[in-house]
């Protein structure tokens, strides 16, 4: 299994037409931080990761790239 958050932040983002700040305020965190998420430089916690799914109304499972179901 490979992790592909990076990939899928990207690809969730991109399909909502939202921009990195939108997504960071929205789950309470600095811009800054979600740019690391995206470029890979860093892996989101748990509770990150709940409120990224929740977000963009997909599982976690997904997310992380363990399922390719939404």
């Amino acid at each position: 299994m490979k992790i592909q958050i990076k990939e899928r932040l990207r690809e969730l983002r991109s399909e909502e037409c939202e921009t990195q700040v939108q997504v960071a305020e929205d789950i309470g965190i600095l811009e800054q931080q979600y740019q690391k998420y995206e470029r890979g430089a860093s892996i989101p916690g748990v509770e990150i990761l709940w409120k990224l799914a929740d977000h963009f109304g997909v599982t976690v499972d997904y997310l992380i790239g363990r399922s390719d179901q939404r």
